[in-house]
């Protein structure tokens, strides 16, 4: 499938033999490229049929300069402007729409400005810096942080849910009939990469039962060189005690052993507190993501 674009330029759904290119560009910038990178080392292609979504690509004088990401969101690689501009005719000629747009702030935030027949978004946060990690953590790791198992996964997942709705606004589970949600964390839990801190708690929230996750990360993107952390919570009885710190020092410790040398994350501006324990611990920004939520 293509698109009608620019003379010299082409805009159309990549396949298997555009795999090389494709991972030339993710090349560009590990850490930004690190959610499509990594698809591209599970299943060895391109082609939409084996990513799980559609992997568009631009083409400018018969190189690919840009790609995009489109399933349950939307994201930009390598995304310059003439590519934006042909990605966003594609879309806005779309009648339904992924949830979400995440990516470098730059190409997102320029490309909801070409969707003129996209309802408005119901939040922008276009300033998410990116944090970096490439060498042991500067404070103390958790002793009690540590890889969840599968039998871990009651407690999990409503800790899971908690964090998304205290994060996004809503929850994951509002009309997921099919379980996706429960479905996502069984699969971080049996790849290793959810981490969690369990106590045993008077309060019987937010799993059934004393036994409670007062810490958890995921790794929700992870390539050979970048590890990015997604879903980082601490329950609300146990803020304040510096658990964000040593619990994100347990992470990055095990993450930059067993999985990539670099350790990735991206935050909300406004959330100093994180910012500053992301700090302490030995993150530095190094980029600015956007997120747009419809």
């Amino acid at each position: 499938m293509t698109a009608e674009v620019r003379v010299g330029t082409e805009l159309r759904l990549l396949t298997r033999a555009d795999t090389p290119a494709v991972r030339r560009l993710c090349d560009l910038d590990p850490v930004s490229n690190v959610f499509l990178a990594g698809r591209l080392e599970l299943t060895g292609s391109a082609d939409a049929g084996a990513l799980g979504g559609q992997l568009w690509g631009f083409f400018r004088s018969g190189q690919l300069a840009s790609a995009l990401w489109y399933g349950a969101n939307i994201i930009p690689v390598n995304a310059q402007p003439d590519g934006v501009e042909a990605f966003a005719q594609m879309l806005d000629a779309r009648t339904t729409h992924p949830s979400s747009i995440v990516g470098p702030a730059g190409p997102v935030l320029d490309l909801i400005t070409r969707l003129p027949h996209w309802p408005s978004p119901r939040e922008v946060r276009g300033n998410q810096p990116v944090m970096v990690l490439s060498g042991p953590p500067a404070v103390a790791a958790d002793p009690q942080v540590r890889r969840a198992v599968p039998t871990d996964a009651d407690v999990i997942y409503p800790a899971s849910v908690a964090m998304f709705t205290e994060e996004v606004g809503y929850s994951p589970v509002a009309g997921d009939r099919r379980g996706d949600y429960r479905r996502r964390v069984d699969y971080l839990i049996s790849r290793g990469h959810t981490f969690a801190r369990i106590d045993e708690m008077s309060e019987e929230w937010p799993a059934k039962g004393h036994r409670q996750a007062t810490f958890k990360a995921d790794l929700g993107a992870v390539s050979r060189s970048v590890a990015q952390v997604q879903g980082v919570w601490v329950h609300p009885a146990y803020r304040g005690r510096g658990l964000s710190e040593s619990g994100m020092a347990a992470v990055a410790f095990a993450a930059r052993r067993d999985v990539a040398p670099i350790v990735s994350l991206y935050v909300n501006d406004f959330n100093d507190a994180a910012r500053a324990a992301y700090r302490r611990v030995g993150f530095t920004d190094v980029g600015t993501f956007a997120t747009v939520l419809y």
